[in-house]
């Protein structure tokens, strides 16, 4: 049979109180040395008992860790008021963020032209006169941006005449090589002035040897017919 619950409230017989808390303050002090020794945790415990007797355990000291105790109390308090301080400071920060907002849509509005009859004349006169400012401005840096192009351009178009000429004189090199090669020709064949000599050939040889040979005999046959008239 296991042991049945126990009601929570004050035990009336005052033997049975005693051996209760006796009991339940070693079981108690041995949870409290096993917890710091185990969790490595700074645990400081007090108990009084119903006569006024005082029963304590601590890990190092209990008046070191009541006074930790009363600086963590203090921290928070202090961190709690902090945090209302917070709040405050931004608060009114984001007020003035609005408030900046605000007046930075309404100077917009003045500088497109819109919102201009709530204005007075010396707002419209500051008004035109950082108008005139800007459009300085925006004049001078435009002059500037232009001047920077045309010299761009200007480079670009001596980049291109310097390539146009260089093509064009290597063209009239070309052609100037190719003329001479067609005046001064390969030695492989010969010339005399312009006209082309063909070259040797032997049976060409043997064409004009006959011929030669027909030529004698006819002289020779002439002669002989003279002498016999």
């Amino acid at each position: 049979m296991g042991r049945g619950k126990i009601e929570i409230k004050r035990i009336e017989n005052t033997t049975n109180r005693q051996v209760t808390f006796c009991k339940r303050r070693n079981g108690l002090l041995k949870k409290a040395y096993e917890l710091s020794v185990l969790c490595d945790a700074e645990v400081a415990l007090i108990v009084f008992s119903s006569r006024g007797r005082l029963y304590e355990y601590a890990t190092n000291s209990v008046r070191t860790t009541i006074e930790r105790y009363k600086k963590a109390c203090s921290d928070t308090a202090n961190s709690g008021h902090a945090s209302e301080v917070n709040a405050q400071y931004y608060q009114q920060e984001s007020s003035k963020l609005r408030q900046q907002i605000n007046q930075l849509q309404s100077t917009n509005r003045n500088l497109l032209g819109e919102s201009l009859p709530s204005m007075s004349l010396r707002d419209i006169k500051q008004l035109e006169t950082r108008l005139e400012k800007g459009i300085t401005k925006i004049r001078s840096k435009k002059n500037e941006l232009m001047l920077a192009e045309i010299d761009y351009m200007q480079r670009r178009e001596m980049e291109l005449q310097n390539g146009n000429m260089y093509l064009r004189n290597k063209q009239i090199a070309e052609y100037e090589r190719a003329q001479q090669m067609t005046v001064f020709p390969s030695p492989t064949t010969t010339t005399i002035g312009y006209e082309v000599v063909p070259p040797y050939d032997s049976r060409n040889m043997l064409q004009v040897n006959n011929t030669m040979q027909t030529d004698e005999q006819y002289n020779h046959h002439q002669q002989i017919n003279l002498q016999l008239g």
